[in-house]
């Protein structure tokens, strides 16, 4: 492995008067040691890189860098610029330049030595040892995190490798996730002559320190466990990482970084986060399985954010936690949120369900939006609105029936893009960013084939197998740089299109206009059990799977839209806005039954239930399971049963009460809907009046397991 940095790449004379002209100059050394192939391919993609955010840092930091496919191996290149150079840094221009290059397939261990330096740049000592550097070689020493050559009497004093001999340092592993502590280049200053870097001393200290924190629980340092990433994963995220980590040791707070880099990320242990006070999302990607940190008090902001004011980052996280705010819950018809990568100790069934709700979860946005026009476009044209013609053709600004084909014609649009967006995210939930081509591609075969929201799914479980299937094969080091842009989609789209159009669409598709059938001819007892099955699920978990199986078979028959599949729609809503309102009236009528706590939520579970929101239910669930859950299942079904026996149908996918104008026999479905939350209300009454006269009442309630049981359903 060639060394990172020599001093043929190392410029402290640099004249440039651009951003662009200093990264030509570095790149010219890194060609001239055969380190770029195409100077000028690879100069693009450091411009394309500084388009997505500029690279300069305060302190007179500038670290332009890239993956390219132009880079034989990971390499730096470092200039000294006595004028400065902007590079968008607030504080003004840089003086000190880090051109870094990374193949497109960099391995591992060149990657860690990339994050580590990305660390160093955080520590004065390190940047003001080479603002004095007097020759190439003495800089790049520095930068290797090597003992400087022995010809300046201050060189050991001025390196924030401490005084260890060559070699000694461990600048190709990176600190630990989980212990930002560790040993490498930091803020400590440099350690005596003769000593080791963990002394008996230290350790004295630390068990000192340790034995203090369990003598008193209760004074422990506030804990915030913090998420790093940045578009490369190469420079900024690690100088966030240890950004955060120093002004955290200087505010006394115990805040542990997990890195989410090029060279992957090693997760958190789940007791860390547990036990966190708060959470920092540092990123400029999005955080993977960001599922692990809901119900803490989070700031979310950018990955510069934490580099250039960590100290104000912390101190919103503490506020934060003293006011209580905390991520909120996923709504109906929502999956919690991120799904990526793998979960720990999973069965096949919950990853399948993971895998599945990813795509649900980033299908519901196209729902959303495409039924909620294409109800209003019928709301304002009627029905026969499906035969106008397109407006491109004509549109007429001062008639409303112009107006309502163009919704139906945008919502329309936007409904064409659900089965290819559920299928790319489910191959994403799978396999991470290479699945989405091949995900996508078949999805888009599936509304060719006509499969239709079945063909959606298969599209993207098949997508994701094949793509991790070509992640696990060995491949050749000249291959690696181009597999994510070119082998990955290629051979993976390919292979799924053939599956889709050849082998496995015209089964799905004849499977799919089956189930569109019996939907359309769905009628009498049929309808009313179909009914009454989807209001238990959709009442069973308030929010959790169940629902969301229930929710997602709803809003999957809405791009038929025929008879059938829109009175399921109507029935599911109508069901999962019963356990909310149930509750509140529950809670309005008897509240001697219910806990303080209970009826102040009561008073928010009227417009929960009201915005067809049933995790509105889930603090009265969490408290009485046994008893609130089989109330409000019982209502649900009811409600469900009488929805499909009243034939009311609904083009819209969410919005509660408030799209009901958009219902075929709106008062007929309102009748339904006040059927269920008055049998549900006269259940957990009922049952709460037992339980008070032979336990005490309410105040002796203790929720115990149960209610984690519970918590832990609804996802």
């Amino acid at each position: 492995m060639s060394e990172l940095i020599t001093e043929e790449l190392v410029d402290l004379q640099l004249s440039a008067g651009t951003g662009a002209a200093a990264a030509r100059a570095l790149a010219e050394r890194m060609a001239a040691a055969g380190r770029v192939t195409d100077l000028d391919g690879f100069l693009a993609d450091v411009a394309a890189r500084e388009e997505q955010m500029p690279t300069g840092l305060e302190g007179g930091i500038g670290i332009p860098h890239c993956r390219s496919a132009h880079v034989t191996e990971p390499t730096l290149a470092f200039g000294r610029s006595e004028t400065g150079v902007d590079f968008g840094a607030a504080d003004g221009p840089a003086d000190l330049i880090f051109l870094i290059a990374a193949p497109a397939g960099g391995d591992a261990d060149h990657l860690s030595i990339l994050s580590t330096l990305a660390r160093r740049l955080m520590d004065d000592s390190f940047t003001g040892a080479l603002r004095t550097a007097a020759d190439p070689a003495r800089a790049a020493a520095l930068i290797r995190g090597e003992q400087p050559p022995p010809d300046a009497a201050t060189a050991a004093d001025a390196e924030p490798s401490g005084t260890e001999p060559s070699g000694t340092e461990p600048s190709g592993t990176e600190p630990s996730d989980t212990e930002p502590a560790a040993a490498g280049p930091g803020p400590s200053g440099p350690a005596a002559a003769g000593t080791t870097p963990d002394t008996d001393a230290d350790k004295a200290d630390k068990d000192a320190t340790r034995t203090d924190t369990e003598a008193a629980p209760d004074a422990r340092p506030f804990r915030i466990v913090a998420v790093t990433s940045c578009p490369t994963g190469i420079a900024h995220t690690y100088m966030a990482a240890e950004s955060l980590e120093q002004a955290g040791r200087e505010a006394g707070v115990e805040l542990v970084t997990e890195t989410q880099g090029s060279a992957g990320f090693r997760r958190l242990d789940p007791a860390v986060i547990a036990a966190a006070d708060a959470v920092i999302f540092a990123h400029d990607v999005e955080v993977r399985e960001r599922a692990r940190f809901a119900g803490k008090p989070t700031v979310d902001t950018g990955v510069k954010a934490a580099i250039n004011r960590p100290a104000q980052l912390i101190a919103e996280a503490r506020a934060k936690a003293r006011r209580g705010e905390t991520t909120a819950p996923a709504g109906p018809g929502t999956a919690a949120a991120d799904a990526t990568g793998e979960g720990q100790g999973e069965g096949f069934g919950s990853q399948l369900r993971r895998y599945l709700m990813s795509g649900v979860s980033y299908m519901v946005p196209f729902v959303a939006a495409g039924g909620l026009l294409i109800a209003l476009s019928f709301a304002l044209g009627g029905y026969d609105i499906t035969e106008a013609k397109p407006v491109t053709e004509h549109f007429v600004w001062t008639e409303v029936a112009s107006w309502a084909a163009l919704l139906l014609q945008i919502g329309s649009a936007a409904f064409g893009f659900l089965v290819p967006v559920l299928a790319g995210y489910i191959a994403y939930g799978m396999a991470d960013r290479p699945g989405l081509v091949p995900g996508f591609v078949g999805g888009a075969v599936a509304v060719t084939v006509e499969a239709g929201f079945l063909g959606g799914l298969v599209a993207g479980l098949l997508a994701g197998t094949v793509v991790r299937g070509i992640q696990r094969a060995r491949i050749p080091a000249a291959l690696r740089g181009i597999m994510p842009v070119l082998v990955i989609p290629l051979l993976g789209s390919a292979a799924v299109g053939f599956l889709m159009f050849v082998v496995i669409g015209e089964p799905v598709a004849a499977l799919q206009r089956g189930l569109t059938g019996w939907l359309g001819d769905l009628s009498g007892s049929n309808a009313i059990i179909l009914g009454a099955v989807l209001g238990l699920m959709m009442c069973f978990d308030l929010g959790g799977p169940l629902n969301k199986v229930a929710y997602t078979f709803a809003v999957g028959g809405l791009a038929d839209a025929n008879s059938g599949s829109l009175k399921v729609m109507a029935a599911v809503m109508a069901a999962g806005m019963v356990p909310p309102l149930a509750m509140a009236l529950a809670t309005a009528i008897r509240g001697r039954l219910f806990t303080t706590a209970e009826r102040e939520n009561g008073k928010a579970a009227w417009v929960l239930g009201a915005s067809f929101i049933t995790e509105g239910a889930i603090p009265f669930a969490a408290a009485d399971p046994l008893r609130v859950i089989p109330s409000v299942m019982a209502g649900g079904a009811v409600t469900g049963a009488l929805s499909m026996a009243f034939g009311a149908t609904l083009r819209a996918p969410h919005g509660g009460v408030f799209v009901v104008p958009l219902i075929s026999g709106p008062l007929l479905y309102l009748v339904a809907i006040a059927a269920g939350t008055a049998l549900a209300t006269g259940l957990v009454v009922l049952l709460k009046e037992i339980r008070d006269r032979t336990s005490g009442g309410p105040e002796h309630t203790a929720p115990g397991g149960t209610a984690q049981q519970i918590k832990a359903a609804a996802g």
